[in-house]
């Protein structure tokens, strides 16, 4: 009986102890709920320079359009009379002058033309000639009564018909001699041999394109705008042009703009001019001109990377009351070449916008505006790359 009692006092004491430990280990969820684990919330930094207040400024309306540079004097030098060429004497990239000879055509046809041309003008004159001589001897006859009056209406046509004649040899002669004249290869229009067609030896037709010449001490752009757009627009207005692989814009003039759109779109045509007096353009560049509206109005403004669009919607950031507010904007115009947007609703001029969008920013995050240069807030939230 006493291994008995022994045996039953051991085992519960090794009950009490187990529900001691079971207890104890029951108290450290407990512990941890009163926040002894829990990590302090991070306050983001920001920099002055990352935190802007919306400005009031003047944004001057930028109108845009793009196209290939042409150049408006092009002629095309044709064959006028069909033969072998015999001769071309320039090449392409070679310059030229106004009334410079070109080449040659082999114009045999056109000069035996002319030669028979020549012989039947002599033939009207002599037969002319005949025409007066019986006619002054009618007349004589007619006055002595030795005719009748019929024949001397008679020799009277004979010699009208024979005038005509010898008008329409002589018209025949000078054409002859103007298509000589036109067959040979002469430049219309100084300029630089931009394309050759056809080389020596080659035989030509009527009006076949031999060279293409083209002056490119000015140029065009021909571009388009919406009907919303024209009626701010007016011949005579400054342009700046972007030429591609040039660097510096280039002046222009907006000299022409279409009465009508073009069937169906809602854009008109508009051209401008370049002066190119050094030739440093050349036609079929790719070009951009912009037209700008002066704007004596001031519009509430934000930088452009400080506008972030999720969804559709357009949002900035903002730091109110110490904390971080992701505030929906509705946004107007915008300037490029300065890298602002107008802001129409959803901001005041004393907001703190942040400058840039960042990721894995969180709204209601503590946030703090600190004069500091070094590392900020960007460390632990990364700029959105646009």
């Amino acid at each position: 009986m006493r291994k008995l009692w022994l045996f039953g006092g051991a085992a519960a004491v090794i009950v009490a102890g187990t529900a001691f430990v079971v207890l104890s280990g029951a108290k450290s969820p407990l512990h941890g709920a009163d926040g002894k684990g829990k990590k302090p919330e991070v306050t983001l930094e920001f920099t002055s320079r990352e935190v802007v207040s919306p400005k009031n400024v003047a944004l001057p309306r930028r109108i845009e359009f793009s196209g290939s540079l042409v150049a408006p004097r092009t002629a095309i030098v044709r064959a006028k009379a069909a033969g072998t060429l015999l001769d071309l004497k320039v090449d392409e990239g070679s310059r030229v002058r106004a009334g410079q000879v070109l080449g040659a055509i082999d114009l045999s046809d056109l000069q035996a033309r002319v030669a028979d041309r020549a012989a039947a003008v002599d033939a009207a004159k002599a037969a002319l000639e005949e025409a007066q001589r019986q006619h002054t001897a009618a007349t004589g006859l007619a006055a002595q009564n030795f005719i009748s009056p019929t024949a001397l209406q008679t020799a009277q046509s004979k010699l009208d018909a024979a005038a005509s004649q010898l008008k329409s040899a002589q018209a025949q002669l000078t054409t002859a001699r103007i298509g000589v004249s036109e067959a040979n290869l002469v430049a219309p229009i100084g300029g630089v041999v931009a394309k050759r067609s056809v080389v020596p030896g080659e035989k030509l037709s009527m009006e076949q394109p031999v060279l293409t010449i083209v002056d490119l001490a000015e140029l065009e752009l021909a571009g388009a705008v919406g009907t919303h757009e024209v009626s701010l627009l007016a011949p005579g207005m400054p342009v700046e042009v972007r030429v591609e692989g040039v660097d510096q814009p280039v002046a222009g003039k907006l000299i022409r703009i279409s009465p009508a759109a073009e069937p169906g779109t809602r854009a008109i045509g508009v051209t401008i001019t370049i002066a190119n007096p050094q030739e440093k353009f050349r036609a079929g560049q790719y070009a951009l001109a912009s037209i700008v509206l002066p704007d004596s109005g001031l519009h509430l403004t934000v930088p452009t990377l400080a506008i972030v669009n999720v969804a559709g919607q357009d949002h900035v950031w903002l730091i109110d009351r110490g904390a971080l507010v992701r505030r929906a904007v509705t946004t107007g115009r915008r300037d490029d070449a300065r890298g602002l947007v107008e802001v129409l609703a959803g901001l005041t001029p004393a907001a703190q916008v942040l400058a840039a969008g960042y990721d894995n920013l969180r709204e209601g995050a503590k946030a703090v505006v600190v004069e500091r240069t070094g590392p900020t807030a960007s460390a632990a939230a990364s700029t959105v790359v646009r």
